[in-house]
């Protein structure tokens, strides 16, 4: 394939449906209703932003003002803090009126109370599944989405030709290139990684926690040390014997071999896209492999904008996040400086008009699994990836290490 600019840029989910439609409010107090329906308070929100969206989100913040006489006060603020300050600051009335934020972080912020559900209209036929059910908490829907996220095969295609269904072709293919490595991953030498490795996980039909019905994650079932777990642990262990995985290759130095061709396949996700590209490798993106036999699904990261439970203008607010920042110039504004396709269909299909590797990301991610949202979650990263890095050692007896791992999380979880 070729690379251009816009594939380095426009890489990850597909969002599949028909048009969007979105209304409602939030509860809350006086909101400003003059019994005709039209929001009268014009007290300015604040949204809290990074500075890398901030632009995007400058000229929607005009129009809305434009049209409301309400301001938007856009407020940069470092990401790698920001769920705390929300969770710390929305009691006391200094918090934000809107949040960009990963999906991820739901559970936490519902179970500090500091998120307001939102009432949509026909949303399930404006997203993906993954994106609603990650919006989702307890039956309620709490966001409204913007991008989608999920990691995929890269290959290159100057040392392989064709794209392969099962690991097993995968390494074969790597060992017969004749590369220094057959498959690269990275893995942080301290705690493993059971994000990029979750895909592996899931193609033996392993998962974390039961899902139920709607999607949702059942925080009483921790299912991860299960038989098919157990196989799981016994692949990594094998995989890390053959050299397959390698423990003391970190997310940096797997981007760095990639780039240099010593390998022909690396797992990763869209945001080392525009790397590779930039160094010119003549790259595809294939679907995930399968392991275990079963369906290879990654978690699928969304992000989204939530509605504080403390706003001051709670009707403005929730205008603003579902009837501005849903519109397909607001999407497309995100998808430019974030590179993450957008959410709202009909600007998912402008992005993807000629670029076929926000195809290809879309189609796995659109059978992903949601990153679990759950507070539960917090206690479940440290042992897990313990586990796989010590496998990948070559420690311990596979079964042991992994029912070990899954009891010390549910002693934590309680």
């Amino acid at each position: 394939m070729k690379v251009n600019k816009k594939s380095a840029l426009a890489i990850s989910a597909f969002i599949a449906g028909g048009a969007l439609v979105l209304s409602g409010c939030a509860s809350g107090g006086d909101n400003g209703d003059n019994g005709s329906g039209e929001n009268t308070d014009t007290t300015p929100i604040t949204v809290w932003t990074d500075i890398e969206r901030k632009p995007a989100l400058e000229d929607v913040a005009a129009s809305f003002t434009e049209e409301t006489g309400v301001e938007v006060k856009l407020v940069t603020k470092d990401f790698a803090t920001v769920d705390q300050d929300f969770i710390s600051q929305v009691p006391t009335g200094k918090g934000p009126d809107v949040i960009v934020s990963p999906h991820d972080k739901l559970g936490s912020y519902v179970a500090a109370g500091v998120v307001a559900p939102l009432e949509l209209g026909a949303v399930s036929d404006g997203f993906a599944e993954a994106a609603l059910q990650a919006m989702t908490y307890d039956g309620k829907v709490y966001g409204v989405p913007y991008s989608i996220e999920n990691v995929a095969l890269v290959r290159n295609a100057d040392l392989v030709a064709e794209p392969v269904t099962t690991f097993d072709e995968v390494i074969a293919n790597g060992k017969a290139a004749g590369t220094e490595y057959p498959f690269l991953v990275g893995l942080s030498p301290e705690q493993g990684d059971p994000y990029h490795l979750y895909p592996l996980q899931t193609s033996f039909g392993s998962q974390v926690f039961a899902q139920n019905e709607d999607g949702s994650y059942d925080p009483s079932q921790l299912v991860l040390g299960d038989e098919a777990g157990v196989e799981f642990a016994t692949a990594l262990k094998q995989w890390g014997a053959d050299g397959i995985l390698n423990a003391n290759i970190d997310g940096d130095k797997a981007r760095e071999f990639f780039i240099a061709g010593k390998s022909p396949y690396y797992l990763t996700g869209p945001w080392n896209i525009p790397a590779i590209a930039d160094a010119g490798i003549n790259y595809a993106i294939d679907p995930l492999p399968s392991a275990g036999g079963e369906e290879a699904r990654p978690f699928v990261g969304v992000n989204g904008f939530f509605l504080s439970s403390k706003s001051e203008n709670s009707l403005a607010a929730t205008d603003f996040i579902v009837n501005y920042l849903s519109t397909e110039d607001a999407q497309l504004s995100l998808f430019e400086v974030g590179g993450r396709p957008p959410a709202l269909i009909s600007a998912y299909e402008s992005a993807a008009a000629d670029d076929p590797d926000v195809e290809a990301f879309g189609k796995i991610g659109q059978t992903g699994a949601p990153m679990p949202a759950i507070p539960e979650m917090g206690s479940v990263w440290s042992d897990w990836g313990n586990a796989e890095l010590q496998l990948i050692k070559g420690e311990g007896d596979p079964q042991e290490v992994w029912e070990t791992a899954a009891t010390n999380i549910q002693s934590k979880i309680g």
